[in-house]
């Protein structure tokens, strides 16, 4: 099988044939940098991650652009409520989305445009379309896109033609507007006084003023896809569903009315919400849920990657607590894989050992080139945990065919902890005594990273002594001391106690 996706401009899972053998170029709408992202944004993210890591995986070339936002109605309204720049707004934001998507494993992209950097290209676009025609400038100064002239108009989102027809001669200058609307919408917004008071207002051949949200997409794609390969057809443009209309419809209008291309993009991807108590997550509902917020809760980022990606990208994602307590323990049990697949290495390849590295990259393989079929993939790594655990307990050997097998996996998916979990029993945790009672270690870290890890197992050995006294307050206090410093505790049923740095990674 080769790689096939869901393509929601023809309604069915398409073969992806890129424009160009062997390469792919990858196309994501990231960020509007005018407050920090919640875990729902990243869902979209975080599928787009999967998809850049399996083309790449798949031996292909991949050239992945990814947007930040950084002026529209929203981040100009949110400077202009603090009385600071735009710019000055935006950065810490923008410096937030890119830790947090560190944090979180997200490959970053080859090129992060901002939308300021690029209103030159913006400017060529909007002349481009005033000279073809299909945009004109309005009564109030501000540039819109003629929806009438572009007959295709509303192929991506299967907008009622009639629908079209009865909204054409309206306009609208807001860059969200209700998705039953279907208007003329705006490519330069003509300059304001709250624009102008944040910095956000540059001089065009059709009067001063800003670029509209939905011609910043196509500017920066255009102008990156010719500066990389010399062209203007992209082969996948992804996003959330929520994009759908008028974003991404209105991108295909103004892209190809300027291009003359019939495409602009040969494969359009769209990933579900994610929803807390049935309730999609989003600022409207006061029910975000950030990645700091995860941070302070000492999460393991492969856990988070672990739960999103156990449900397809296309289906709507339930969150609970209950659901990221599984993946934690998931997250741990694929470790300790790791971790003992590592003490092993060095051994020959047993038969059985080769044949389920074979068997498993068959079904990954098939998993994901399956519209992306994350959870059936995650199935699949599992197994060869399950087989891959039972052929070490009989003594087989780890060679390299099992370890080759899980770095395909933990390269594509990146879903084990960040670090090597410990795994000890209660009678192996270091303990240094005065007088019978256990001696603790000073409260900050050391910075060399083995004395830390050394410093974690004796706080480990002091809180099972107070646990054992039944002082559990102090039990829990200490619990929360090595989860400020990046680690954490887990209490197994079988007596065990696993210590776990927290810390992610790349």
């Amino acid at each position: 099988m080769s790689l096939a996706l869901y393509n929601t401009l023809t309604r069915r899972i398409d073969p992806l044939v890129p424009l160009a053998p062997g390469r792919v170029s990858l196309y994501t709408c990231g960020p509007t940098v005018y407050n920090y992202a919640h875990i729902g944004n990243f869902r979209t993210f975080l599928f787009e991650d999967l998809l850049r890591r399996w083309l790449e995986a798949s031996g292909y070339d991949v050239l992945h652009i990814m947007n930040l936002t950084d002026v529209d109605d929203r981040t100009i309204a949110a400077a202009g409520s603090r009385a600071v720049s735009l710019r000055a707004h935006v950065d810490p934001f923008a410096r937030a989305f890119e830790e947090d998507r560190d944090w979180l494993r997200i490959l970053p992209a080859h090129e992060q445009p901002r939308a300021t950097e690029f209103v030159p290209a913006m400017i060529r676009l909007i002349e481009g379309l005033l000279a073809k025609g299909v945009a004109y400038r309005g009564e109030d100064g501000s540039v819109y896109f003629a929806i009438g002239r572009f007959p295709e108009y509303g192929r991506l989102s299967r907008l009622d033609r009639r629908e079209l027809k009865a909204g054409a001669s309206e306009r609208v200058s807001a860059d969200e507007y209700a998705k039953e609307d279907a208007r003329d919408f705006v490519l330069w917004k003509a300059a304001r006084p709250e624009d102008e008071a944040v910095g956000a207002a540059w001089d065009a051949p059709f009067g001063r003023g800003r670029p509209g949200w939905h011609v910043e997409c196509s500017a920066m794609a255009l102008e990156l896809l010719s500066r990389h390969w010399d062209t203007d057809v992209l082969d996948i443009h992804a996003g959330g569903v929520d994009l759908i209309f008028p974003h991404h419809e209105d991108e295909i209008a103004q892209s190809r009315a300027y291009t003359g291309r019939a495409e602009f993009a040969r494969h359009w991807v769209h990933g579900e919400f994610l929803r807390i108590d049935g309730t999609k997550m989003s600022k409207r509902y006061g029910n975000i849920l950030t990645v700091r917020d995860l941070r302070e809760q000492a999460v393991e980022p492969g856990a988070v990657r672990l739960l999103l990606f156990g449900t397809h990208y296309r289906q709507l994602l339930e969150w609970s607590d209950e659901a990221l307590a599984a993946a934690r323990e998931g997250s741990a049990r694929l470790g300790a894989f790791r971790d003992r697949l590592e003490r092993a290495a060095g051994g020959t390849d047993a038969p059985a050992a080769r044949a389920l590295a074979d068997r498993f990259r068959v079904d990954f393989a098939a998993a994901l080139d399956d519209d992306l079929n994350a959870p059936r993939a995650i199935a699949a790594l599992f197994e060869l945990v399950r087989e891959g655990n039972r052929l070490l307990d009989e003594g087989g050997g780890a060679g390299p065919s099992l370890a080759a097998a899980w770095a395909l996996a933990d390269r594509v998916l990146a879903v084990a902890p960040g670090s090597r979990t410990l795994t000890v029993g209660p009678e192996e945790l270091p303990v240094e005594q005065e007088d019978g009672i256990p001696v603790r270690p000073p409260e900050v870290p050391p910075a060399d990273a083995r004395a830390e890890e050394a410093w974690a197992l004796r706080w480990a050995a002091v809180r099972l002594a107070e646990k054992r006294a039944r002082n559990y307050t102090e039990a829990d206090r200490i619990r929360d001391l090595l989860r400020r410093a990046g680690w954490e505790i887990r209490d197994r049923r079988d007596g065990q106690i696993e210590v776990l740095r927290s810390r992610g990674s790349i």
